[in-house]
Order: C-alpha cells, then structure tokens, then sequence
C-alpha cells in the first residue's frame, strides 16, 4: 500500500498519539509494578506482532527472517533496552521526564554517526547538541535536587531510551552502507521477544489483577505493535526530517494526557528544558529541511 504525502502526515499524526497513551495507561494500573508492566506490555506486543505479521507481510515472513544477520540482532538488542527502559522509567519518574529524555534520541544519533561512521554534523547540529545538552541539563540538574533517590534513578533508566534509539540508527545507518536493509518490524518483535524474556525472572510474583491485564494488553497491541506498522508505511511516503519533526508529537501529546488524564502536572524545570531540548530540535530538523529545499 502506498500513501499519497497528505495522508502519509495523517497517518504520522495518528501514530504518535497512539505512542503518547503510555503515560497515561501506566497511571491506571493498579497492582502491576515495575518490571512486571514492562514484562506484559512486551509479551502483548510480540502476541500481536505475531498475528499482526503474516497478515501483512504473508506467511513466508518467518522464513525471511535473517536469524544470521548480525544487524538484525543489534536491531532487536537495542529495541529490548528501549522498551524496557521506557517502562521502568515510567514506573519510577513523571511521564514528561521519561518523553523529554526521549526526545534526545535523533540528536545523540546524529552525533555518534559522527563518531563512529565519520559523517560531518553541520553547525545548526552541533548547536542544537548543544541547546538540547543543556536543556537537559537544566531539567535533570533541577528534579536531582528536589527529587528522591527512585526518582532519579527513573530519570536516568529512561536515558537508555535514546542511547539505544542512536546505536540502533547508526547501526541501520552502517548496514545500508553495506547494501544491507533491515526490515524493522520483524526486529521489533526481537526486541519484545528478548524483552519479556530477560524481565520474567525480575517480574516475579505476577500481581497484576485483570484490569491492569487489560490495560497492558492495550499497551501492547496499540501503543507498539499498531503504531509499528504504520510508522513503517508511513516512513516510506516522508522524508527523514519529517518523521523527525511529526515523531515529537509523541512528546507534546504525551505530556498533555498524563496531565488531563492521570492528573499529573510537570514541574516548571521540566517544562523549562523540555522547551529547550524541542526547540533545539524543531530548529534543527527545519533549518535543514529548508536547506535541502534550497
């Protein structure tokens, strides 16, 4: 299926709101802790992804999975850090704490390409490096000192989330170098696999009552798997900065219904360098696709 451009911006939109629910579900749940959200919102996605698959990609797609491919090991390796870093951050920090760090992800990428595969970062990108730098700066520095021991602790789980979002990149970037191409659903179903594998033991005892069940089961199938395949579909109509631009939504949407929804406003440094860090990379990301335009 191929989407025009307007309906491909749509789509994108669509599919960050559907990332931003995280928050909000975590807040709901009732008796799950810890590694046990992180265990079942995993468990549910690779359950979903397994129907999900042959449906879309047809039944051969277990056979044209590259079980040999280093790369795609990487890929899934770093997708199991995400989504476990990204839940305990949950349950440990406020939802916009865990969503700003996130949004370092496209800037340490473009930085450890930089270092690893030698590309040359415009100025525009060292200065946003720089912005963001200090917007979370600011925001970490502030929290530390009014915040407790899980709290920072939570703060600095959920700064996995982008170091493994900027291995994974240069790792895809480094792969297509090689005439190598990743198909990225099958390594998110990796990730989950590994995920709910290396989290069950910690995860004991089960405690989660069947309405937390349903909630994370929701987490599963349409905060990740759904979202998955549509921003697959929709990466293939947009440009690179675009994907960028229309994925701090998440960002933006997520803060907003922790707030309506679970009643959780977030501190003033927090909002302070938030702004920070998604100025630096709204500017970025539209400075260059202007320049490109150019």
């Amino acid at each position: 299926m191929t989407l025009r451009h307007g309906q491909a911006v749509l789509l994108m939109v669509l599919t960050t709101a559907m990332w931003s629910i995280a928050g909000v579900v975590s807040r709901q749940l009732q008796q799950a802790q810890s590694f046990e959200v992180t265990f079942w919102r995993s468990f549910f996605t690779v359950l979903s992804l397994v129907v999900i698959l042959p449906l879309w990609q047809g039944r051969g797609v277990w056979r044209r999975l590259p079980w040999r491919n280093a790369y795609f090991w990487v890929s899934g390796l770093c997708w199991s850090i995400m989504f476990t870093a990204f839940m305990l951050g949950m349950t440990l920090t406020g939802v916009a704490n865990v969503l700003i760090t996130m949004a370092l992800g496209p800037l340490l990428t473009a930085l450890l390409s930089r270092l690893v595969l030698g590309h040359k970062l415009p100025a525009r990108t060292w200065s946003a490096i720089a912005a963001a730098g200090a917007g979370i700066v600011w925001m970490y520095g502030r929290e530390m000192m009014a915040a407790e021991g899980d709290y920072i602790a939570g703060m600095l789980v959920a700064l996995c989330v982008p170091m493994a979002a900027a291995v994974q990149w240069t790792a895809m970037q480094k792969a297509h170098s090689k005439g190598i191409d990743i198909d990225l659903v099958p390594s998110v179903l990796l990730g989950a696999v590994l995920s709910s594998l290396y989290t069950l033991l910690p995860a004991q005892p089960m405690q989660a009552s069947t309405s937390d069940l349903m909630w994370l089961a929701t987490l599963g199938l349409f905060q990740l798997a759904v979202p998955c395949v549509l921003a697959v579909m929709c990466a293939r109509a947009l440009k690179a900065p675009e994907m960028a631009l229309l994925g701090l939504l998440e960002v933006i949407f997520g803060i907003l219904l922790a707030w309506v929804g679970a009643d959780e406003a977030p501190s003033a440094s927090v909002l302070q360098g938030g702004t920070l860090v998604i100025g630096a990379l709204v500017f970025n990301e539209w400075l260059g696709w202007r320049q490109r335009r150019v």
